[in-house]
């Protein structure tokens, strides 16, 4: 499990996060929902201790990792892969290349190996015979699946997902969201992720986390995240102009 008690986060005199609290159950497709500038990759990058809280605390499993640093925070990074929202591929190399590159930075795997981890998760994700192609020669919707082949490299039991679907049409978005539905069933990973894809993302998720003003504001299941009373989230979900959030963004 992941856990987030009471966090809190400002960059100068921006309060992102104002005690955000939330239990992410092992084995889940955890949605975070909120409008934009509202603190979700913030919290991703907590997740993963790229950002330290100011105050508050962040577990995975029984290990606080706030206050981590060195091997015993690689080690628990070694945990997570994630998905970043431009996929942050290396222009310079191939797909093979960029793929392949945790297992060259972080293992004594042979190229052998390599090779064969490489070629199975292109394959997983529905990718094959493009090793030497650049990110610059494919589509949108091809650069993504390579960056989610090189998160699930590692093998790692989370996997984090900031905003996967950005940029794509609707027929990508859908792709792209069963894409992650089958990997889950398949590896057992718990995902974590935040879009702005609504109601489509609510087909994936089990569990969604609604952010507003540096806290969550309402947790359940889609369904009753769908249901919910609440007129701050009503107004997210349906996108209507009147309401406690004014003008959506």
């Amino acid at each position: 499990m992941i856990r987030v008690t009471n966090l809190h986060k400002s960059f100068g005199h921006q309060q992102v996060l104002k005690g955000l609290t939330l239990e992410i159950p092992d084995g889940s497709v955890y949605v975070v929902i909120g409008r934009s500038g509202g603190g979700k990759s913030v919290l991703l990058k907590h997740l993963i201790g790229l950002l330290r809280p100011d105050q508050g605390e962040v577990w995975i499993d029984d290990e606080e990792i706030s206050k981590l640093h060195g091997r015993a925070l690689n080690r628990v990074r070694s945990r997570f892969g994630m998905l970043f929202q431009g996929g942050a591929l290396f222009d310079s190399l191939t797909v093979y290349d960029n793929v392949a590159f945790p297992l060259r930075e972080k293992t004594r795997l042979s190229e052998t190996v390599i090779r064969e981890k490489v070629h199975e998760r292109l394959a997983q994700v529905c990718l094959s015979e493009i090793d030497e192609k650049f990110p610059s020669e494919l589509s949108g919707g091809m650069r993504k699946r390579v960056a989610l082949a090189r998160a699930l490299i590692s093998e790692p039991e989370f996997l984090l997902f900031d905003e996967p679907t950005t940029g794509l049409d609707p027929i990508r978005v859908n792709a792209i969201h069963k894409l992650i539905g089958d990997l889950h069933r398949l590896l057992h990973i718990t995902a974590v992720v935040v879009s702005h894809e609504i109601p489509e993302i609510f087909s994936l998720a089990t569990h969604v986390a609604m952010l507003h003003e540096g806290v969550v504001v309402a947790t359940g299941t889609p369904a009753e995240i769908q249901a919910s009373p609440n007129p701050v989230v009503q107004q997210f979900i349906t996108g209507r102009l009147e309401g406690p959030l004014g003008i959506t963004e």
